[in-house]
């Protein structure tokens, strides 16, 4: 019946009929894995509250991180086995790959164990696991019906587009955030799926939860012009806050990775970690949307007075104060809750540090005299972060005003997102989601010269069939080697094979004709250094910077122990390469 399927779709579904029609139901399925995750979480949270945490402070805080990082991690070591923290950068990853194929489980897996996590407490997002559910939708569904690697490739697209349309209620964002983050080519054949998919979603979204915005504002007040200096003020402070938050995230989670080995015991320190920092930071608990509909609607109160700390004072600075620990200690709590065990992204953090920053950068500028709304600030705060942390500024922009209604804010939106984008682009070529592939050289941008040495491998340029030498042979012997070989580079190894030096025939061309030199040199007193060596895991974009640096025309291959594996050539780059960029333009 499924070849049946299969064979009648070949015949009278044409290519961008089935493209439009699978968008469509990729949005419909984002849109209700998008409601299931939040009820899930909204289910948790509230038992949790109105059967155990009773009170204004309650000492369950304490455990319920630890409980839901052990879920999380006990389900995804023993039913998932398989890493699936990172979810967008997972999908950077399959996209810069050209394979385009994310496992089916992650249509389903990223749900529960990112709603165990964000349900018990975690400080972290849902929208990266279920952007990340959603392309697995959409990869799965476009393998199922055969389709190439590049429809494959926009319905990830689709997928991401739709998770973010129905999660938020806000289709352009959705759109947006799949050209800027996702790094997919503009096009007409891409923008009209990726359409399909993020309102589909969004309209799903609208009916499940009613048409307000997530962030509802009370009173929106007017934008004054004569305000714009301190927004791109507030835009700078964005973006070193968003390289705080990027480059400490980065640091605490190899620190994770390379000193905490133990399951239990990244459980026990990320559950501790976490655990007390919520029971005196209130709004470090979950996602922390609660607490930016306070700031922007003007209730920072109510996020301070159930804190311990607030015994020591209620005071405006120490408030001030208060909320400067929250910003610094959300990335710990954040890394805490991942390097824990759980399953969480970096959106809802990024929004709620953002928030918070503009909140206090307000309530400051009004200790000296300057009038600024605090509520205007928070929401577009969050504009400036999201800008800066992911490197999205249009992202930011839209999916801001989409959230909260606040389009009488967009001209301020557009200053702090551009000016907060580029300040940390002073210090930070790549987003957070994309800096742990850009370290690895796998990293696809729309460069299109990067872009093609990303999708070039080592393996495929390497020339093998080079005559090696060993180190003691005679020159008589050398040049019976050379009249038999069609090349005219030697690599000279030892008896370990392991690359000793390089032997020119241009460099030996002069005594090669003089039979009375045969056995007074051996290829030990002839070989040179080579100009530089190349190692067999670069990327070959470290590849093209060492013939750049050197200005050589081949270079020998070796691999960590030095063993010779081959040359690589200027000459089969480019062939490569022009094969590669005819493939890559083609797509």
């Amino acid at each position: 019946m499924y070849e049946r399927i299969i064979a009648w779709r070949e015949r009278n579904i044409s290519e961008k009929q089935i493209v439009l029609i699978l968008s469509f139901f990729v949005g419909c399925f984002c849109a209700l894995a998008s409601h299931l995750l939040k009820e899930f979480i909204h289910f948790i949270q509230w038992f949790l509250e109105n059967y155990l945490a009773r009170g204004e402070v309650s000492y369950w805080y304490f455990f319920f991180p630890v409980i839901g990082i052990t879920l999380a991690s006990l389900f995804v070591h023993y039913v998932v086995r398989d890493d699936i923290s990172h979810g967008i950068t997972k999908i950077l990853y399959a996209i810069s790959q050209r394979k385009s194929i994310i496992k089916p489980h992650n249509m389903w897996s990223s749900i529960v164990s990112s709603g165990l996590t964000i349900g018990f407490g975690g400080s972290v997002g849902a929208e990266a696991p279920i952007v990340l559910t959603g392309a697995a939708i959409g990869s799965n569904m476009a393998k199922a019906l055969r389709l190439d690697q590049k429809t494959m490739m926009l319905m990830i697209g689709c997928g991401a587009a739709g998770a973010i349309g129905g999660i938020f209620k806000a289709p352009i964002a959705g759109l947006v955030f799949t050209l800027e983050v996702l790094m997919m080519d503009l096009t007409m054949t891409s923008v009209a799926p990726l359409l399909i998919s993020s309102v589909t979603a969004a309209v799903w979204a609208y009916i499940a939860t009613g048409t307000q915005p997530m962030f509802e504002m009370e009173v929106a007040e007017p934008v004054r012009l004569v305000r714009m200096p301190l927004y791109m003020l507030l835009g700078g402070v964005c973006g070193l806050v968003s390289l705080y938050f990027t480059r400490v995230t980065s640091r605490l989670e190899d620190a994770f990775k390379k000193h905490i080995r133990s399951i239990g015991m990244k459980i026990v320190i990320g559950g501790a970690v976490l655990g007390i920092l919520i029971f005196l930071f209130p709004p470090l608990y979950g996602e922390g949307y609660n607490v930016i509909t306070q700031l922007i609607n003007g209730h920072p109160t109510a996020s301070f007075s159930n804190s311990p700390l607030y015994r020591l004072g209620g005071t405006w600075w120490w408030m001030v104060v208060y909320f400067i620990f929250v910003i610094l200690l959300k990335v710990v709590a954040s890394v805490a809750t991942n390097g824990g065990g759980g399953v969480g992204g970096i959106f809802a953090p990024s929004l709620f540090v953002g928030a918070v920053t503009g909140f206090v950068c307000a309530r400051l500028l009004n200790s000296v005299g300057l009038s600024v709304s605090e509520a205007n600030f928070a929401l577009v705060g969050m504009a400036g972060l999201m800008s800066g942390v992911m490197h999205a500024p249009l992202t930011g922009i839209f999916l801001i005003a989409e959230l909260t209604g606040g389009y009488h804010l967009f001209l301020p939106l557009m200053v702090v997102s551009v000016v907060s984008y580029l300040t940390i682009l002073v210090f930070e070529p790549h987003s957070l989601y994309a800096m742990r592939l850009a370290k690895k050289g796998e990293l696809l941008t729309h460069n299109k010269d990067r872009s093609v040495l990303t999708l070039m491998k080592m393996g495929n340029v390497i020339e093998t069939d080079l005559q090696t030498v060993p180190m003691d042979m005679r020159l008589g012997e050398l040049v019976n080697v050379i009249a038999k070989s069609k090349r005219n580079i030697f690599p000279v190894v030892d008896g370990q094979g392991k690359l000793r030096g390089m032997l020119l025939l241009d460099e030996i061309r002069n005594i090669i004709f003089q039979p009375r030199l045969y056995d007074r040199f051996t290829v030990r007193q002839l070989m040179t250094s080579p100009v530089a060596i190349l190692r067999d895991d670069m990327s070959m974009e470290q590849v093209m910077d060492k013939f750049e640096d050197t200005g050589a025309w081949n270079l020998p291959v070796v691999d960590m122990q030095k063993h010779y594996l081959g040359v690589v050539s200027k000459s089969k780059i480019f062939n490569s390469y022009r094969d590669v960029l005819v493939r890559f333009s083609d797509e």
